[in-house]
Formats: structure tokens, sequence, C-alpha cells
């Protein structure tokens, strides 16, 4: 993998970061989900950091805060850049930023059964995250998510060191 900047982004870079979001959102359909169309403006508007890999972006992380810890709204790399480690460098990224910030660990949503999902987290240091820990954020986050539980989802949770 070639080095890749990982820098924060404005709304100035919205845009493109939707792009990237439409077109990693094309990978779904190859994992045998269909998701309901979506346009990532409003994530990355709502999202307390935004963290975008490249220039011009080929990848971007939203992060909000859930229940006092930082919590991935999403993370996105476009089709043509993947497995060349901008999402490991974006989740790297992500950690640290939460890491600095105090949060003690970093939560997320996501497909269960895609292996560019759950396993891919699992296999750098999430867990699933039983709902009997989740507090009242979590819970409104998965309930606010209903429509795109088109497949088994889990909610993740990595502690950060």
């Amino acid at each position: 993998m070639t080095s890749i900047e990982i820098h924060r982004a404005g709304p100035e870079l919205f845009g493109e970061l939707a792009a990237v979001a439409a077109s990693a959102q094309t990978l779904f359909a190859g994992a045998g989900i269909e998701l309901p169309d979506d346009d990532a403006t409003g994530t990355l508007a709502h999202a307390a950091v935004v963290l975008a890999a490249g220039r011009p972006p080929v990848g971007f992380a939203a992060l909000t805060v859930l229940d006092g810890c930082a919590h991935l709204e999403e993370i996105s790399v476009h089709a043509g850049h993947g497995r060349r480690g901008v999402g490991t460098a974006l989740l790297d990224a992500v950690c640290a930023h939460a890491r600095e910030a105090g949060s003690p660990a970093v939560t997320l949503t996501t497909f269960r059964d895609v292996p560019f999902n759950a396993p891919y987290y699992a296999a750098r240091g999430w867990r699933v995250w039983p709902e009997r820990e989740w507090g009242p954020g979590m819970r409104a986050q998965w309930a606010a998510e209903a429509p795109i539980r088109v497949a088994p989802r889990v909610a993740m949770r990595k502690v950060l060191p």
C-alpha cells in the first residue's frame, strides 16, 4: 500500500465525498444486498468530524458521538480504490482521533455477513456489542437505521487502549 494522507474534511468536500459513498454503495449489490438510495451529504453535514483519505478524496469516515463514545456513522472507500489499505488507514485515523478526544471506545453498526463489513471490522479489533449493553444513543441509532436493515446487522465496539 502506498501511504495515503488522512485529513479533516469540511463542507467544501462533501460533494466529492458523496460521490465516493455512491461508488462504495455499488459494492453491496455484488454481495447480494440492495440498499435503498442514499445521499451521504446529510450524514456528512451532521457528523461531528469527517476524515477524508487522499486529495482528491478516495474515501472518508464520518464520526458522531453516541453515549459518550465516538461512533463511526459511515466509512466509504471508492470502489476503484478498494483493497489498497484506504479503509484500514481511515479506521486507524478514526481510532487515533477518538483516543485523542478522550473516547473510551469506537462503535459502529454494520452488516453481519458481508465480508467487507463485520468480518473486516472484527479482524481489526471490533467485537459484536450485545444489545443489553447499549445506551439510549445506540438504541436510537439502531431504530433510525431500520430502512437499511435489508440483511442481518450488528452493532460493534472497539475499546481503545
